[in-house]
C-alpha cells in the first residue's frame, strides 16, 4: 500500500465519507482522513491515517494534503448551531481549497447541493453556491457533485420519516406535499464520488437517484414499504415547523429547521436530471423493511459524541 495512491476524504468516519472510504480502500487506494473527531471509533483500523482538520493552522492542513491524487471533501453543516455554522463552514471550506491547492493536490470532488445559488436567501443553498466560485477560482482540477437527498444506512431523513410513521397516527406535510424531490442510495452517491475522482477536466453533476417523488408520494411509499399507511395531512408550513420543534425537543434533536422547510417546498431538491444512480428508493425501503425507522436518528448526538460510530448511534 506504500506505493498506492493517496487519496484524501474527510469525514471518512462519517455518513458518506465511511462508504467512500470503503469504495477506495477496496480499489487498492491508501486513503488518508481529515476529521473533527479523531478520536471517533475507527471503522477501518490501521487502513485510514486520521488527521485533524488543523483549519487554524493553515501549514499543517498544507502538509496532510501534501501528495494527495484526489481530494474528496464532504465538509459542511447541516444548521447553525453553537459551535457550527454556515458561515464558519464556508470560511474553513475557503481554507481547506486554499491548502489543496498549495500542496499541489491533483483533484478535487467537491460534495455540494441541487440548486444552490449565491442570491439564495438560504444560507445553506448560498453557501455552498459560494463554495463552487471559491473551487472553480482555486484553478484546481474538480468536479462538483450536487445531491438532493441521500438515503441508505445512517441516513436521517428517509429514516426518520419511517420512525414518525410507526408512532404516529397520522403524517402531517407543509402546505400541499407536492413539491419533488430525487433521493440517491448513499452507496451510490459513493461510487459516483469514486468515479469523479478517476475523471478529468472540471465537472458539474446532479446527484440524484432513479425515482422522483412528492413529498407527500416519499411518505405514503415508506409507508407501504414498512406496513404502516397512515394518513396524510396538510399542514400549515409554520405549524408544522413547530410540530417538528416539538419532537425535536423529545427527541434532543432538531428534526427541521425553517430552512429545510423553504428548500423543500420551493423544490430545491428536484432538478429532473438524468439519474446518476440506480438504486430505487422503493426497492430498498421493502428490503429494509424490518429496520428502517425502529431507531431515531439523531444529527446532534452524531456531533456531541467524538468517539462511538455513526453505526453505533
Amino acid at each position: 500500500m506504500a506505493d498506492a495512491p493517496l487519496h484524501v476524504v474527510t469525514g471518512a468516519f462519517g455518513y458518506t465519507g465511511r462508504y467512500l472510504a470503503e469504495k477506495l480502500l477496496a480499489d487498492g487506494i491508501r486513503v488518508r482522513t481529515l476529521t473533527n473527531s479523531p478520536q471517533r471509533k475507527n471503522p477501518f483500523g490501521d487502513q485510514v491515517e486520521a488527521r485533524p482538520f488543523d483549519f487554524d493552522r493553515p501549514e499543517r492542513l498544507v502538509e496532510s494534503l501534501r501528495g494527495a491524487a484526489v481530494l474528496y471533501n464532504t465538509y459542511w453543516v447541516r444548521f447553525d448551531k453553537v459551535g457550527f455554522s454556515h458561515d464558519a463552514a464556508v470560511d474553513r471550506t475557503r481554507t481547506l481549497f486554499r491548502a489543496a491547492a498549495e500542496a499541489k493536490v491533483g483533484r478535487v470532488v467537491h460534495v455540494s447541493i441541487t440548486s444552490p445559488s449565491e442570491s439564495s436567501p438560504l444560507p445553506y443553498f448560498r453557501g455552498k453556491a459560494l463554495l463552487e466560485r471559491a473551487l472553480v477560482e482555486s484553478g484546481l482540477p474538480h468536479s462538483i457533485v450536487r445531491p438532493a437527498v441521500l438515503f441508505g444506512g445512517e441516513d436521517i431523513l428517509v429514516n426518520n420519516i419511517a420512525w414518525v410513521l410507526r408512532r404516529f397516527p397520522v403524517f402531517g406535510v407543509f402546505g400541499d406535499g407536492r413539491y419533488r424531490l430525487q433521493p440517491i442510495h448513499v452507496e451510490d452517491f459513493a461510487a459516483l464520488l469514486q468515479n469523479e475522482g478517476r475523471a478529468t477536466g472540471n465537472r458539474v453533476i446532479d446527484a440524484v437517484g432513479p425515482e422522483a417523488f412528492t413529498y407527500r408520494e416519499l411518505v405514503a411509499a415508506i409507508g407501504r414499504a414498512i406496513g404502516k399507511k397512515r394518513p396524510i395531512v396538510s399542514v400549515p408550513p409554520r405549524l408544522g415547523y413547530v410540530v417538528g420543534l416539538v419532537v425535536g425537543k423529545l427527541v434532543g434533536d432538531v428534526t427541521i429547521t425553517w430552512e429545510e422547510v423553504q428548500g423543500l417546498m420551493a423544490g430545491l431538491l428536484y432538478t429532473g436530471a438524468p439519474p446518476a444512480g440506480s438504486t430505487r428508493l422503493t426497492d430498498w425501503a421493502r428490503a429494509s423493511a424490518k429496520t428502517l425507522g425502529t431507531r431515531y436518528h439523531s444529527e446532534l448526538a452524531r456531533r456531541r459524541d467524538r468517539t462511538r460510530a455513526y453505526a453505533e448511534m
